[in-house]
């Protein structure tokens, strides 16, 4: 099992690559160089207490997720929150590489709008293979801003300094998200093809012994078949359709229910338990949220 290393604080970053102190306490834009791409990570796991966005650059050969080659192999951005366990694997293709990592600390955000909002990024919980992959104009943008928060850190520090530091970074995530939607868009057909996987999925399920295994179908079950993380199935498939991978699954689990109650003589408990529910209450409380009726009203109205 790996040792995992962890990191506290923006002053231990500096630290272990060997840059300067650094200008400002909770924050930093790191230029990804040798001391990055060369430095030995060794067969450690890496924890660190601040977020990260990473803009990768320079690096040799394809990027793949899956059989399907991303849609730039420049410009590749990554997110990671705080405590997130990482492994670094040192690799030739990652040598040669250039770009920059900006870090903030929790606490430069506390007494923020940011401070609060930051949850609503769900990027900061997609894989590593999730990235985000950028146009030469975007990357040019996004950088803009990592050096516009540099530039405020490294002059004199004054009372407007926090708040325009926090502005350019939550403009950079507002940006990024405009971005991943764009991918998400521009992915249309390999999307289309996996909303078609997902709906095998759940109808490969639901012809198994799984539901009185595992119990009702899950986002994170359907996302793991098809080598994503939750929040990034959740959102594509929330971008593709306009509903929730949630929402399919619960309306498939409706359809399902309805054909078991006007085409057999379970009862409802027997119908409940077939599909994975715990308590027959509640499949009950989702088919009177779904109907506006309960299972035994919508047998006997039929």
């Amino acid at each position: 099992m790996s040792e995992i290393i962890r990191i506290n604080n923006i002053s231990e970053v500096h630290d272990y690559f060997g840059f300067e102190k650094p200008k400002h306490p909770l924050v930093s834009v790191l230029p990804i160089d040798e001391r990055m791409t060369k430095f030995e990570y060794g067969d450690f796991k890496y924890a660190f207490s601040f977020y990260q966005i990473s803009l990768k650059s320079g690096i040799k050969g394809n990027l793949s997720y899956g059989r399907n080659s991303y849609d730039f192999t420049e410009g590749t951005v990554t997110f990671i929150k705080p405590s997130q366990i990482i492994k670094v694997e040192n690799s030739e293709d990652y040598q040669g590489g250039s770009g920059w990592t900006l870090i903030f600390h929790p606490d430069l955000l506390r007494k923020s709008e940011l401070g609060r909002t930051i949850e609503n990024y769900s990027f900061f919980n997609y894989e590593v293979q999730e990235a985000l992959h950028l146009s030469d104009d975007e990357k040019k943008l996004i950088t803009e801003l990592a050096h516009k928060i540099e530039q405020e850190y490294q002059h004199l520090i004054d009372k407007h300094s926090q708040n325009l530091i926090i502005a350019n970074i939550e403009l950079l995530l507002k940006y990024c998200q405009r971005y991943y939607d764009r991918q998400f868009y521009t992915r249309t057909n390999l999307n289309k093809d996996i909303i078609s996987k997902f709906e095998q999925i759940m109808r490969d399920y639901y012809q198994s012994e799984k539901p009185q295994e595992l119990g009702v179908l899950s986002v994170k079950y359907c996302a793991q078949k098809l080598s994503m993380s939750s929040n990034y199935f959740g959102d594509l498939i929330k971008n593709e359709t306009g509903r929730s991978a949630k929402e399919h699954i619960q309306d498939y689990l409706i359809e399902k229910a309805k054909t078991k109650i006007l085409g057999t003589n379970e009862s409802v408990s027997e119908i409940a338990y077939s599909l994975g529910f715990e308590y027959p209450q509640s499949l009950n409380k989702l088919f009177k949220a779904k109907t506006n009726m309960t299972p035994s009203q919508y047998r006997n109205l039929n």
